[in-house]
């Protein structure tokens, strides 16, 4: 990822042990072409440590803080009880979102008959509006090429992407939560049915395809949203709910609404 580069002080880097020894262990920097590093035994955990080997063992992969850095010498010295749980999990999140964008533009370049060269360049072309390659084609697959417009990309490259993006399961989020909606009417059964079919179709011209009402048991329904993110997920949830229970309401019913877990999906 960084060629001819050295990590600052401060980052947050991904490892691969390669020698295990009493006093620490080296490693190779794996976004910095297998540069070398130097894990000292007093970085590895808090307190004392009796066998290093239950904390580091050869091959391993392990997300490392950068603690100091000689260029002059090329030493690096790095920390791994100086990682928080948080920093570790998105780190491994940023590097496989690398990998995964690397992966499909890749496949671009097999298709389109690319070059090196010509993959960096259209890679430099979108890094100057995403934050990596995986984000545009997470992008192209949601919107089509045009999210990538005015980036300068030849116009057969895009639709190469759009191609390769087609074929990707997109990241969504679901929201949920069970509705328990009683009527004493007569009639209570068909008033809720109705009030519950009307809730979904599109209103005032807005989608609402993403939204699923599942029957469980009188008096209760479940109401799952997924959308891209949890914002426009909530944009979806909360007037379809508000509907509902006005509905229901004004038929002299009873509402109530109790969330559930929400859920991220799992990417390809």
């Amino acid at each position: 990822m960084h060629a001819d580069e050295m990590p600052e002080q401060g980052e947050i880097v991904m490892a691969t042990v390669t020698k295990v020894m009493d006093h620490g262990a080296y490693v190779s920097l794996d976004e910095y072409d297998g540069m070398q590093g130097f894990l000292h035994i007093s970085e590895i955990a808090p307190g004392w440590i009796r066998s290093i080997n239950k904390h580091v063992r050869n091959g391993e992969k392990k997300v490392l803080l950068v603690k100091k850095v000689n260029p002059r010498r090329g030493d690096i010295d790095l920390s791994l009880k100086q990682i928080s749980k948080d920093q570790k999990k998105q780190k491994i999140r940023e590097v496989k979102k690398y990998e995964k964008g690397n992966t499909l533009m890749q496949s671009v370049r097999e298709k389109a008959g690319l070059s090196e060269d010509d993959i960096s360049d259209v890679e430099d072309k979108i890094y100057s509006k995403f934050d990596s390659v995986y984000d545009a084609f997470i992008e192209v697959g949601r919107r089509g090429g045009s999210s990538v417009g005015g980036l300068g990309i030849d116009g057969g490259i895009v639709s190469m992407m759009e191609e390769v993006a087609s074929k990707i399961k997109l990241p969504s989020v679901e929201i949920r939560g069970v509705m328990d909606i009683a009527s004493s009417r007569p009639d209570g059964v068909e008033v809720i049915r109705k009030i519950l079919l009307d809730a979904i179709p599109d209103r005032n011209g807005s989608s609402t395809e993403n939204a699923e009402i599942t029957y469980l048991g009188a008096p209760k329904y479940r109401l799952a949203v997924t959308s891209e993110d949890f914002k426009s997920a909530e944009k979806v949830l909360k007037p379809i709910v508000t509907e509902i229970q006005s509905k229901i309401e004004k038929k002299k019913g009873t509402f109530s609404f109790t969330r559930e877990e929400s859920k991220k999906t799992r990417e390809n």
